[in-house]
């Protein structure tokens, strides 16, 4: 397993992380991600440090916080081999304090993880969304008081706009509060959104990716088919309107060339798909899922191996979008360009970035 550095950090993380969205099962949402128990959560749990998986991910609301709980069961007695990730923010009941990131609320949902899973300490504590109601300042100096309290390791964010990010990372600067190191987003060859404002500012501040939903919300697990209805067993029969809306023609269009792909290489389509994510700027790690050992033996299958330039150009290709304002005169007017280099250039390659705080992700550790 590949090792990468955490944004800026010093952490090292594992190139594939777990997410633990399947255990508990409670609820309509988690329900139909998954069920599982701490029993089959200790197999899968065994199977991931096996192959070098070391970081698991999960979060308060994932199945009423049953995840977090059957997490820390599954890694009972082995607290130090691994790394936990966490996140709270969204709402945990109808009370005024059950959501958002106040000091109050951020607080108590620290020690309802540190209780559920079973530890001390978290090593990547992040908000799950960003909180409108609460200032930045006092977020920032709870999360700071968490970290110095040795109750947190290190800090991230998730589903961020760019300036709701930017803005946070400055204050924290200029108070000499703990920065975000991490930020869980949704990216994927059906959802690049990311590459827009996201990456930059990530190359810029040191603020490494850690996504979600690699597969597309489950549209890319070779099981989508053109011209074919949805699988019975297809869990988007009771998710697809939770997650990121997909058009049919973009899917398909990806789909296609994942196919070619995989026939040429005898790889399945979820680990071409994982693979094309490993390759991009500053993700640091891609969180994989799984209902069963097959599932995940197959994810686990995504590293170890590159997909040629030539393979991700025609994914590049497949999944590239018109870009939004103000982004689209830098992709299509030479002037623009020349002022504004795209962090993915011409050929859809990582290219180099001037300027801003000169904080870079560092290269990949193994």
């Amino acid at each position: 397993m590949e090792y990468r550095r955490l944004g800026a950090s010093g952490l090292k993380v594992p190139a594939l992380s777990f997410g633990a969205g399947t255990f508990g099962g409670r609820g309509p949402l988690f329900g139909a991600w998954g069920t599982t128990d701490a029993r089959e959560a200790r197999h899968l749990v065994d199977i991931c440090l096996e192959n070098g998986v070391t970081m698991f991910d999960t979060a308060d609301v994932y199945s009423d916080g049953a995840s977090e709980e059957v997490l820390g069961q599954a890694i009972k007695g082995r607290r130090d081999e691994v790394i936990l990730s966490t996140k709270s923010g969204l709402p945990m009941g109808d009370g005024p304090n059950d959501a958002g990131s106040s000091r109050l609320r951020l607080i108590r949902a620290c020690e309802d993880a540190l209780r559920r899973l079973g530890t001390d300490y978290i090593d990547l504590f992040q908000l799950h969304a960003f909180d409108a109601g609460t200032p930045i300042e006092e977020v920032l100096s709870t999360l700071d008081g968490l970290v110095q309290a040795g109750k947190v390791r290190y800090l991230g964010v998730s589903n961020f706009a760019g300036w709701q990010l930017m803005k946070s990372l400055a204050i924290a600067e200029r108070r000499n509060h703990q920065r975000y190191v991490a930020h869980q987003v949704y990216y994927s060859l059906l959802g690049r959104d990311y590459e827009w404002d996201l990456m930059p500012l990530g190359l810029d501040q040191g603020v490494g990716a850690v996504v979600w939903s690699p597969l597309g919300w489950g549209r890319l697990t070779g099981q989508v088919r053109r011209g074919q209805p949805l699988p019975a067993q297809s869990r988007l029969h009771r998710t697809a309107d939770y997650g990121p809306p997909v058009q049919d023609d973009d899917l398909f269009r990806v789909v296609d060339v994942l196919d070619e792909i995989a026939q040429g290489t005898g790889r399945a389509i979820p680990q071409i798909a994982l693979n094309w994510l490993l390759q991009r700027p500053t993700v640091s790690s891609v969180v994989i899922g799984a209902r069963n050992e097959a599932q995940l033996r197959q994810n686990l299958g995504a590293v170890g191996w590159t997909l040629t330039p030539a393979q991700m150009a025609r994914l590049d290709a497949a999944s590239t979008r018109t870009a939004p304002y103000p982004h689209f005169p830098y992709h299509r007017q030479e002037g623009f360009a020349r002022l504004n280099p795209p962090v993915v250039g011409s050929a859809d390659r990582p290219a180099a970035r001037s300027g801003g705080a000169g904080r870079h992700v560092p290269q990949n550790v193994r």
